[in-house]
């Protein structure tokens, strides 16, 4: 069979997979694209007409693979502006001209400039545009609206606002604040509940459902009319024959003057650097690790979002929080997206009546949440760690992003982070003098092991990356490279963090990154993602044992085992576990080592989504090194969950005179005859009559953990003894 009837196979073998994460993301672009249009001031029902047409237009032309397309958190502050200075028609206008000028970038291969902002710069518009969500929609949150002309007055009066709505004396406003508190707790809390079943439906989308629920309560139960006050539900949610009658034209009429470009460049500069932020963040959870053809899916946002303005919608760009949820339910390709456009038409169709029924407080809870999580204290301290310079140059973009604007915050972020690499290189030369030549040298070495070695000398930093991003682009990942700074007098936090990056995408798809010459560099920080230069001492940190760590000791100490108390980044051995597929492992600690790392039973750090949707998780595993090949599986208990993921696709496998084990456990694998024939009786005996732990084989190693949470010494002695003894029962088997 030809590789493209393979393809188209597996295309279609994938339909159920991707229908049914386009349904789950579909339940949270639903009140997010609500809200979002309401917070630029546009119509609620243009944030689901961007979502409709950009999920088609780019399913079907884009050049990636997972992600999702929307209307954007990060475009609120820009198109609320553009509406607020040109009008509602006018600014439709000026959407279509940046979606003409964004496909424009896309032909002439412009993604590339996202390689030229400084990511401290970008930490910083971020944050600000965060701020400026968070600022004006937190009132409404608090059913207190009020209008100011600057996005720092918004801020500061936010105790105001809390001191008034202790005061209210209005039901309607009591209510409507409550049910904004409500929905912020929802947003905060929600994802610290570590239930399968609970998770099956988002946080946003439980907010929608307990306001419509909410509403039918007072509506047939006590006969009474809602009691949150009028003016703060959504209203002007119209039926599909009235968005198609009522369609706003754009309106041209200001395409000379300066303000409506002005607008143009501003959105255009915003929704491309979203865009290509996002696509090289999903590029990296993507299970296959396939690159994103960027130019490709400019092109395809552009005629999205023109098409979209005619339509009466905002900019479509790749939203990161989406896109992480769509990769995280087993989305394989861009169906996905087209799917998640089809249930919100079917949404719109069949409940556009029930969206007014949901209070415009509890949605704004949702941007408030959004806003503060890219505005939020471990922002700031994550840029601390890194350096102490970086934190200057995140303040600088934020407060001039704030004060002035998008574009001006971050060139002024660009040229402070130059002033301070020139101060801290105390070489104005250094730059002026290397920049502009071939700083990147690269070569296929022939012999030995066929590695492609890649110099770079003077400096690197974001002025100059796209040089040395060239050429590892060009690299195939399942190569080895090696990657030389010894003859480099300067490497920014930008350049490392993308190096670390490549480093994980060689390790995920079976090459080898390494690199050389930073044994000569040091820095103040000992965060890997430091700018790195020469310094005279370097700075050595103690850290002493916490509690949980003495306890860890002691237990090593009762049962013979090895203790590692200290981070260790060396997890190749969990790369061809399933699990891991979409989630980026951090480190491992505390590691239990029996029998010469026969068995490591580990805390580890890893997070799934990125951006304003990762959510870093801590949990407790054991890892068992087999001495011979047994067939890849994943066994769990089996649920209401299990029974649904039967219908996207996944096939529990049932082991033969063993009915009790069949209906109590999920058995998934590929290779169903191998996978039959290994669990024999006495394995399968062995997991009836222990307690359930998910188990994992690579084919050469099994991975147990229990909940996804850190284990107490008492659970990880029960961890420990039940890996011993499955270790037992496996190697006992031939």
């Amino acid at each position: 069979m030809s590789p493209k009837k393979n393809n188209l196979k597996d295309f279609f073998r994938s339909i159920p997979k991707n229908i049914f994460s386009g349904f789950v993301v579909s339940l949270i672009a639903l009140p997010l694209g609500l809200g979002l249009a309401m917070a630029s001031d546009a119509p609620p029902i243009s944030g689901i007409i961007t979502a409709i047409v950009g999920g088609i237009i780019v399913a079907l032309f884009g050049g990636s693979h997972v992600t999702i397309t929307g209307p954007g958190n990060g475009m609120v502050g820009v198109l609320l502006v553009a509406i607020t200075t040109l009008g509602l028609e006018s600014a439709y206008a000026a959407i279509i001209c940046s979606g003409v000028l964004i496909v424009l970038l896309g032909v002439f291969r412009m993604g590339k400039l996202s390689d030229f902002f400084p990511s401290s710069a970008i930490q910083g518009m971020l944050a600000a545009i965060g701020l400026i969500i968070l600022g004006k929609q937190f009132h409404i949150m608090f059913a207190h609206k009020i209008k100011r002309e600057d996005t720092l007055d918004y801020l500061f009066e936010i105790p105001v606002t809390i001191n008034d709505a202790l005061h209210y004396k209005n039901e309607g406003l009591i209510y409507a604040a409550l049910a904004g508190v409500l929905g912020l707790a929802i947003m905060m809390f929600y994802s610290k509940v570590r239930n399968k079943y609970l998770q099956l439906i988002p946080a946003p989308m439980w907010i929608v459902i307990l306001s419509i629920g909410f509403s039918y309560y007072f509506e047939l139960v006590l006969h009474q009319e809602n009691p949150i006050a009028k003016q703060y539900m959504i209203s002007g949610i119209p039926s599909i024959q009235n968005i198609i009658e009522d369609i706003h034209l754009p309106n041209f009429s200001r395409i000379g003057s300066l303000p409506f470009w002005g607008s143009v460049f501003a959105i255009t500069l915003i929704a491309s650097i979203e865009s290509l932020l996002s696509i090289k963040a999903v590029d990296k959870l993507d299970t296959e690790k396939r690159r994103s053809n960027v130019n490709k899916d400019l092109k395809a946002l552009g005629l999205a979002t023109v098409v979209s303005g005619f339509l009466g919608g905002l900019n479509v760009v790749t939203v990161i929080a989406r896109s992480s949820v769509n990769v995280n339910n087993g989305a394989s390709n861009r169906s996905s997206n087209f799917f998640h456009a089809t249930f919100l038409v079917l949404f719109i169709v069949l409940f556009s009546t029930q969206l007014t029924r949901i209070p415009l407080t509890a949605l704004m809870a949702i941007l408030v949440f959004t806003g503060y999580k890219l505005a939020s204290p471990n922002v700031i301290r994550k840029i601390f760690f890194i350096g102490k310079e970086q934190l200057i140059i995140f303040f600088i973009t934020l407060l001039v992003t704030l004060k002035v604007g998008l574009i001006t915050g971050i060139l002024a972020g660009v040229f402070a982070t130059l002033i301070i690499h020139i101060i801290v290189n105390k070489n104005i030369s250094l730059f002026a003098r290397n920049v502009l030549k071939p700083n990147v040298l690269m070569y296929h070495e022939s012999e030995g092991q066929h590695n492609y070695y890649i110099s770079v000398k003077h400096f690197c930093s974001f002025l100059n990356y796209y040089k040395l991003k060239d050429k590892l682009d060009a690299v195939p990942e399942n190569q080895d490279v090696i990657v030389d700074f010894s003859l480099c007098s300067f490497v920014d936090d930008t350049v490392m963090e993308n190096i670390n990056r490549y480093q994980e995408l060689f390790k995920k798809r079976g090459g080898h990154f390494d690199v050389i010459g930073l044994d000569m560099h040091d820095t103040d920080s000992k965060h890997p993602f430091a700018l790195r230069r020469l310094l005279p001492v370097p700075k050595i940190i103690k850290n002493n044992l916490t509690r949980r760590q003495t306890n860890m000791e002691s237990l090593a100490h009762d049962y013979a085992l090895s203790y590692h108390p200290k981070n260790q980044n060396d997890t190749d051995f969990l790369n061809n576990f399933l699990f891991f597929n979409t989630k980026n492992i951090d480190h491992i600690y505390n590691v239990l080592t029996y029998k010469k790392k026969a068995i490591s039973l580990f805390d580890i750090e890893f997070s799934e989504g990125e951006f304003i949707a990762k959510e870093v998780i801590r949990t407790t595993m054991l890892h068992i090194n087999l001495k011979k090949s047994i067939p890849e599986f994943t066994l769990d208990r089996e649920g209401f969950l299990e029974k649904v993921y039967a219908f996207a696709g996944f096939k529990d496998i049932p082991i033969q005179n063993h009915s009790d084990f069949s209906e109590r456990f999920y058995l998934l694998g590929d290779n169903e005859a191998e996978i039959t024939r290994f669990f024999t009786d006495e394995i399968t005996h062995f997991f009836e009559s222990n307690p359930y732990y998910h188990v994992e084989s690579n084919g050469e190693s099994l991975l147990v953990f229990g909940k996804e949470r850190l284990a107490s010494i008492k659970e990880i002695k029960a961890l420990f003894d039940f890996g011993k003894r499955l270790n037992e029962v496996v190697s006992k088997e031939s």
